[in-house]
């Protein structure tokens, strides 16, 4: 059963009206990622993956990533979208996330522009930026969406969302 859509107001976003597939998109918005106290991530080359009823995922270059702070991980998941996804343990300054980043290393051919892009799950990090605005997470422990004040939803995550 689809949620009743929160209305946008001026300079906002529905989730809504994202489609499904999901949408890739070039972004110049400045995104930023602290873990200890260390900015990990700084871009405003990141990509962002649209899709409806979810906040948007930024996907960081791995040239605006601090070196040394991703290790892989063993888990891994499957997107009907974008193919298989690896993940990321996140270290800085003596604090370590485990599998709280992923990317995908040979993504489907609509989503190739994110090959070596890495995705943070903004509630594993101590902050995620947008535009200097930190994000809100995503509900649930899957999605790695980035509420701001220009997104609104309902959003996927939260518990009995799982058929929309």
């Amino acid at each position: 059963m689809r949620p009743t859509r929160v209305e946008p107001g001026p300079g906002q976003e529905s989730v809504w009206d994202y489609p499904r597939p999901p949408r890739l998109e070039r972004s110049d918005d400045h995104v930023t990622v602290v873990l200890g106290g260390v900015t990990i991530a700084d871009s405003r080359r990141a990509l962002r993956v649209l899709e409806t009823s979810s906040p948007p995922v930024y996907y960081i270059p791995p040239g605006d990533i601090t070196g040394g702070v991703l290790v892989p991980s063993d888990r891994t998941t499957f997107c009907e979208w974008k193919g298989d996804a690896s993940y990321y343990d996140v270290s800085a300054a003596g604090r370590t996330e485990r599998a709280a980043a992923w990317h995908y290393p040979a993504p489907t051919a609509p989503f190739a522009a994110i090959a070596g892009h890495v995705a943070f799950y903004p509630g594993r990090m101590e902050a995620c930026t947008v535009n200097g605005e930190q994000v809100r997470p995503q509900p649930g422990d899957y999605y790695g969406g980035w509420i701001t004040s220009g997104i609104v939803g309902p959003f996927k995550g939260d518990p009995g969302t799982s058929g929309w």
